[in-house]
C-alpha cells in the first residue's frame, strides 16, 4: 500500500518526502520549499498538458494531409507544414551567451559516456572514466588480433603485452614527437628547469614547451610525467619494479589518457524507473555523486571489490606550483521529457504529475546543495540534458521551468544549464529557434539517429512503407540532419562555448571498427561523441589527439551556412523498391529479436540499458531509443501490408525462442516460451508492435511502464503466496 502525505493541494509520496527532508533540506527550509513546489506545479502542469495536446494535433493534421496525397510534392509539403506552424519562421541571427561554463564543455573536446543512474557501480565507473589506461584498453579489446601467439588467455601474455607497448609508443611518437628518435628508444624521462626531456643514449630530447604540465616523484626519478596535447592530458606512469615497467627501457608501466571528459547520468532512456521507490533510488544515487559519498560493492572473480569517486590528480608544475587536474568526468544529468508522469506526487484528484517537472525540481535541488564544494562543476553550474522536446515552444517551456526552479532554490539566473537533444523531427526543422529560446543557458546539442528515426517513421506512418533500417542510414534526410545540426550550432556561436555532440557506438566488443569509423564525428565538427564504456572512451580519446576538433570547427565556420539543406530534412524515407520475401523475413527477424531481447530485461528485470545479443549474437547496446525505431518500423510495415499480422505473430514467437536460448544461463531469467500468454514481457513486445500506430509520437514508455508495473504486482503476489499469505 502506497502512503502519501497531503500538503495544501498535492500529495507527496512518503519515500520522496522522507528522503528530501532528511537528506537534502535543512529543517528550517522544509515548509517554504514544499510550498514552492506546489506553486510551481500549479503553474507548469497546465502548460505541459497543452504542449502534449499540440503534439497530438500535429500528428492528426499530418496523417489527414497524407491521406489526401497520392504522392508528396516537396514544395507543397513544406508549404503545408509552414501553414500549420510545424515549421516555424526562422529567428534572426544570434549568438548564444552562456556564462560559467566548465572547460570540459567550452575548451576541451573528447568522449562522453551515458550511464544509467540506477546502477551505482556503473555511475561511479562513468564518473571515474575521466582517466583510463591505454595499456588496458589495447590489451583487453579486439584492437589487437588474437593471432600469432597474441591471445588474451587467463594469465598475462607477454607477446600480446609487447604489441600493446609497441602501439602505445607509436601513439606517443605521433602525439609527442621527439626532435629525433622514438619513444621506444627512450631510457629515462626527466624534468629540469620546467622542461621535460626524453633521454636516448647520452642525448636529452626536450618536449615542446606547451606540452609539459607537471610531474610526481623526483625530477630525475619520475613516478608520473603529465603532458598535454589538444587540451587533453596524457600521464606517463613509471615504476621499474612493476612487471611491465621492469622490462621497459624507461620503466614506463602505463600510459593514462584523459578520456571521458563528461558523462551523462541518466534518469530517462537507459533506466527502468516506473514507481516512487525507483525514482527515489535514482535521486539518492545522484546525491551520492554530488556530495562524493556514493559507493558500490560487488563480487568480481571471487573477490569483494568496492568503488568510490576518484580523487583529483595533484602534480608539481612549472615553478614548483601545484597543478590540480580533475579526477572525474563532469557530470550532466538527463531528466525525463515532457510526456511521462510519476507517482512521486499526486494532484488533488489523485492523478500523477509530469515526471519531467519533478525531475527538474529534485535533481536541481540535490545538485544545488553542493555547488559550493565544486565537486562536479568548478564554475558553479548544474548541467541538465533535456530529451524529446518537439519544437521551440517546448524548449521555451523548459527555459521557463528552469527559471522557476532557480527562483525556488534561490539560485542565480542560468545556474541551470541545458543540453538540447536534437532527436525529434520538429526540433530538427526548427533547431535554430530552439537554441534561441535557451541562448543564455544552452551548453549542448546532440544528434540521435535512433530516436530521430523513430520519430521520422511515426510522423509519416500512414503515408507509405518505410525503407529497411539499414537503408535509413544512407537516406538524404539523415545526412542533412547531421550536417545541419553542426552548422546551426556553429552559426549560433557554439565554438568554445558549448558542445556539439554525436551519437553512440553501439557495439562495445568491436573496438577496431569503432576506431575506424568514429573519427568521422570529429571531422563533422562535433566536439564530443557518445561511447558505450570507459574502455571505449580511452580508445576514442586517441582520435581527439589525431585531429583538433576546434580546428575543424574553425574551418567549417568559413564555409557557407547550409540553409538550403533544410529541404532535404523533409525527404521522407519511403521504400524505393519492392522487397523480396527473404528481405522482409530478415528485417522482421532482426527487428523483433532485438525488440524482445531488450523488452524482456526491461519489463521483468528492470534493466533499462544493456548489451543485448542480436540475431547474429553480436552484443549491441540497447535502450528505449533502439526499441522505438524497431517497434515503429514493424508497425509501419504491418500497416502497409509489407508483412501480415500472421507473419509478425509467427516471427515474434520464433524470435522469443531465440531470446530464451540466448538468456538460458541467466538464473533470474523467465522464459517467454512456450506459454507466451503468461509472459508479461512477451505481451509488452506484442503490444509495442500491434499498437504502435496509437503510441504518442511512437514512444515506448507508456507500454513499458504499464507492463513493468504489472510484472512488479505479479512478483508481489508470488512472494506473498510463497510466504503463505494471501494477496
Amino acid at each position: 500500500m502506497e502512503h502519501y502525505e497531503r500538503l495544501d493541494t498535492y500529495h507527496i509520496h512518503e519515500k520522496l518526502l522522507e528522503f528530501v527532508n532528511k537528506n537534502v533540506l535543512e529543517p528550517h527550509e522544509i515548509n517554504a520549499f514544499w510550498e514552492g513546489v506546489e506553486s510551481l506545479l500549479e503553474r507548469f502542469i497546465p502548460v505541459n498538458q497543452t504542449l502534449l495536446e499540440q503534439r497530438t494535433t500535429y500528428e492528426r493534421l499530418l496523417q489527414e494531409w497524407y491521406s489526401r496525397q497520392e504522392e508528396v510534392d516537396p514544395i507543397e509539403y513544406e508549404t503545408f507544414l509552414t501553414s500549420i506552424g510545424y515549421i516555424e519562421p526562422v529567428v534572426e541571427d544570434f549568438n548564444i551567451d552562456v556564462s560559467n561554463v566548465d572547460r570540459e564543455i567550452a575548451h576541451q573536446a573528447g568522449p562522453q559516456l551515458v550511464v544509467p543512474l540506477d546502477n551505482a557501480r556503473y555511475a561511479l565507473n562513468a564518473a571515474n572514466a575521466r582517466w583510463g589506461s591505454l595499456y588496458d584498453a589495447l590489451y583487453g579489446t579486439d584492437m589487437i588480433d588474437e593471432t600469432d601467439g597474441m591471445e588474451k588467455g587467463r594469465a598475462y601474455n607477454p607477446v600480446r603485452g609487447n604489441e600493446v607497448i609497441r602501439l602505445a609508443k607509436l601513439f606517443l611518437d605521433d602525439t609527442f614527437p621527439l626532435p629525433s628518435g622514438s619513444h621506444k628508444e627512450v631510457t629515462r624521462y626527466v624534468v629540469r628547469d620546467d622542461v621535460a626531456y626524453a633521454v636516448i643514449g647520452d642525448v636529452e630530447h626536450s618536449f615542446a614547451d606547451d606540452s609539459f604540465v607537471g610531474y610526481t616523484g623526483e625530477p630525475n626519478e619520475l613516478k608520473t610525467l603529465m603532458l598535454r596535447h589538444h587540451a587533453l592530458h596524457v600521464a606517463l606512469q613509471f615504476d621499474r619494479e612493476h612487471p611491465v615497467g621492469k622490462v621497459d627501457p624507461a620503466g614506463l608501466m602505463d600510459i593514462e589518457l584523459e578520456s571521458a571528459l563528461s558523462a551523462i547520468v541518466d534518469c530517462e532512456d537507459s533506466v527502468a524507473a516506473v514507481c516512487a521507490e525507483d525514482k527515489v533510488h535514482l535521486y539518492r544515487n545522484w546525491l551520492g555523486l554530488m556530495d562524493g559519498t556514493l559507493e558500490a560493492s560487488f563480487q568480481k572473480n571471487g573477490k569483494r571489490l568496492s568503488r568510490r569517486l576518484n580523487e583529483d590528480k595533484r602534480l608539481i608544475g612549472k615553478g614548483g606550483a601545484e597543478v590540480v587536474l580533475p579526477g572525474r568526468a563532469l557530470l550532466f544529468i538527463r531528466n525525463v521529457g515532457h510526456l511521462m508522469t510519476t507517482d512521486l506526487i499526486l494532484d488533488a484528484a489523485g492523478r500523477e504529475v509530469p515526471e519531467g517537472i519533478v525531475d527538474a525540481i529534485f535533481t536541481s535541488l540535490i545538485a544545488s546543495r553542493h555547488l559550493h564544494r565544486r565537486l562536479n562543476s568548478r564554475e558553479g553550474s548544474i548541467y541538465i540534458v533535456k530529451p524529446k522536446m518537439h519544437g521551440s515552444e517546448e524548449v521555451a517551456f523548459t527555459n521557463d521551468l528552469f527559471d522557476a526552479v532557480e527562483d525556488l532554490l534561490d539560485l542565480p539566473r542560468h545556474t541551470l544549464k541545458v543540453g538540447v537533444m536534437d532527436e525529434e523531427r520538429r526540433t530538427s526543422l526548427n533547431l535554430k529557434n530552439c537554441i534561441e529560446q535557451v541562448k543564455e543557458r544552452v551548453v549542448f546539442i546532440n544528434t540521435g539517429f535512433l530516436d530521430r528515426t523513430g520519430d521520422e517513421i511515426h510522423s509519416s506512418m500512414t503515408l507509405g512503407p518505410m525503407r529497411r533500417k539499414g537503408e535509413m542510414k544512407t537516406s538524404p534526410w539523415l545526412a542533412a540532419y547531421e550536417r545541419l545540426n553542426v552548422s546551426t550550432g556553429l552559426e549560433s556561436g557554439f565554438h568554445h562555448q558549448a558542445q556539439i555532440g554525436k551519437g553512440m557506438w553501439a557495439m562495445p566488443d568491436r573496438m577496431q571498427d569503432m576506431m575506424r569509423e568514429k573519427m568521422a564525428h570529429i571531422r563533422s565538427g562535433a566536439t564530443t561523441a557518445w561511447v558505450p564504456s570507459p574502455t571505449a572512451a580511452t580508445l576514442h580519446a586517441m582520435h581527439y589527439h589525431q585531429l583538433d576538433a576546434f580546428d575543424v570547427q574553425r574551418e567549417l565556420m568559413q564555409q557557407p551556412v547550409l540553409k538550403h539543406e533544410r529541404q532535404q530534412l523533409l525527404d521522407i524515407p519511403l521504400a524505393t523498391r519492392i522487397y523480396s520475401q527473404e528481405e522482409i523475413k530478415e528485417e522482421l527477424e532482426n527487428n523483433l529479436q532485438g525488440l524482445l531481447g531488450y523488452v524482456v530485461r526491461w519489463v521483468e528485470q528492470g534493466v533499462g540499458c544493456s548489451k543485448v545479443p542480436d540475431i547474429h549474437h553480436i552484443g549491441l547496446m540497447e535502450d528505449r531509443a533502439t526499441l522505438r525505431i524497431s517497434s515503429q518500423h514493424v508497425a509501419n510495415w504491418l500497416h502497409h501490408g509489407i508483412c501480415s499480422a500472421e507473419q509478425v505473430e509467427v516471427t515474434l514467437y520464433r524470435m522469443a525462442r531465440v531470446v530464451d536460448e540466448q538468456n538460458e544461463s541467466d538464473p533470474n531469467y523467465r522464459p517467454m516460451t512456450p506459454n507466451v500468454n503468461q509472459s508479461i514481457a512477451y505481451q509488452a513486445a506484442h503490444e509495442l508492435v500491434f499498437h504502435g500506430l496509437k503510441q504518442p509520437n511512437g514512444y515506448t514508455e507508456p507500454i513499458l511502464h504499464r507492463r513493468r508495473r504489472e510484472f512488479m504486482k505479479r512478483q508481489t503476489v508470488e512472494l506473498n503466496l510463497k510466504g503463505g499469505t494471501s494477496s
